[in-house]
């Protein structure tokens, strides 16, 4: 299984001549080469987690593609310009199939920004028992051993001490930091260095991935 990562939250997993894209938004390069796509995985509605038009350069070259988001991203979807997209929603606790990937899905809400803010619904999401992303939160799956993490970096849900301690909780083989584009390149950096730093500590190892890197898992 090989990862892609692109900039900010977008991964591409990449099996069997197969394509799984997650949270491809508006911080992310216009997306090409999506044919062999069989499933998307969007984690919440905001704009840098997807867009109507990333999405739809996935959906006009792959006629059996599915789509699995949280019920706020599924109404989001059916309001936007994009046609005949169906969603099928997810909740924490369900598992799908779509081969070769196997998905299930963990959390139900955004990480707090501001009491002034709205909650909405978030899912996090493990792929084939290997790759953990929980989108904007820091939902712990529990029960689960994660071969490979994807850390935010940055964002204003969040403060480094956070994700060092989510790190700390799961306890990966790899990590890998994600959610970076609102940092400048010393701001990376500095991420990058405190997410090695724990992900070491608890036995793992850490891949400074830039955008269009990847890594087999």
């Amino acid at each position: 299984m090989k990862l892609t990562k692109l900039e900010h939250a977008a991964l591409i997993i990449e099996l069997s001549g197969k394509k799984l894209y997650i949270d491809p938004g508006s911080f992310t390069t216009a997306l090409a080469g999506t044919a062999g796509t069989v499933a998307v995985v969007i984690t919440h509605d905001h704009p840098d987690h997807w867009t109507p038009e990333q999405l739809g350069r996935i959906v006009e070259m792959n006629s059996e593609l599915r789509i699995f988001a949280p019920a706020g991203v599924a109404r989001a979807i059916a309001a936007s310009d994009l046609t005949d997209v169906t969603v099928t929603t997810v909740e924490a606790g369900d598992t799908v199939q779509v081969e070769p990937f196997t998905l299930r899905f963990f959390g139900a809400t955004h990480a707090v920004i501001h009491s002034s803010i709205p909650d909405i619904d978030n899912v996090g999401v493990l792929v084939n028992d290997e790759l953990y992303y929980a989108g904007d939160a820091f939902t712990i799956p529990e029960g689960v051993e994660v071969g490979t993490l994807a850390v935010p970096a940055a964002a204003p849900w969040m403060k480094i001490s956070e994700a060092m301690d989510f790190v700390v909780a799961i306890k990966p083989k790899r990590s890998f930091t994600t959610h970076e584009m609102v940092l400048s390149r010393t701001g990376k950096d500095m991420s990058n260095a405190r997410i090695q730093s724990v992900t070491e500590a608890c036995g793992g190892t850490f891949f400074a991935l830039e955008p269009e890197d990847t890594l087999d898992l």
